[in-house]
């Protein structure tokens, strides 16, 4: 299992349930990632995105306690992480991808092998945050790009591997 995330300086990932930044090469890497993939998130994730509509071309899970919420077509709901992980035994592990929010990251931290992390050099005004796996003897960084700039922010794609 994977996991996708846009953090700044400080490991932030959001404010007010929306990014930090939007930056067009992140997520254009994004979408080519998880594109045909499975992707899991909590209910704040799926309602930030426009319309509240689940993201196209992918199987959306949907993690939230909420047992009243409105189920459509597109998406699939769960109620727990044993729940979701039960759901996730029948797809290939390498295609799954958790999306966030932080909770969500948090509580499937532990059952992934590897993180797809952007990393900003700029701290942000956040109320949100992801672990920084700088700090986790669990971590190491295994490939790094090179550092890119988008106006005023400078950037890099890193991949983390469990050790």
């Amino acid at each position: 299992m994977n996991l996708i995330v846009c953090v700044d300086a400080k490991w932030g990932i959001g404010y007010k349930n929306e990014l930090l930044v939007r930056i067009p090469s992140d997520q254009k890497f994004f979408r080519e990632t998880t594109t045909g993939k499975v992707v899991v998130m909590g209910r704040k994730t799926l309602d930030s995105f426009p319309g509240g509509k689940p993201l196209k071309n992918r199987t959306n899970i949907v993690v939230t306690s909420n047992t009243n919420c409105e189920k459509r077509d597109e998406e699939i709901y769960v109620h727990s992480v044993e729940e979701c992980l039960e759901l996730l035994k029948d797809y290939n592990d390498e295609d799954i991808y958790i999306i966030g929010g932080a909770s969500i990251y948090k509580q499937f931290l532990p059952y992934c092998k590897k993180a797809l992390v952007t990393r900003v050099d700029r701290e942000f005004s956040a109320d949100t945050y992801f672990p920084n796996l700088d700090q986790d003897d669990e971590w190491e960084i295994t490939s790094e790009s090179e550092e890119q700039t988008y106006f005023d922010n400078t950037f890099e794609f890193l991949v983390y591997e469990r050790k």
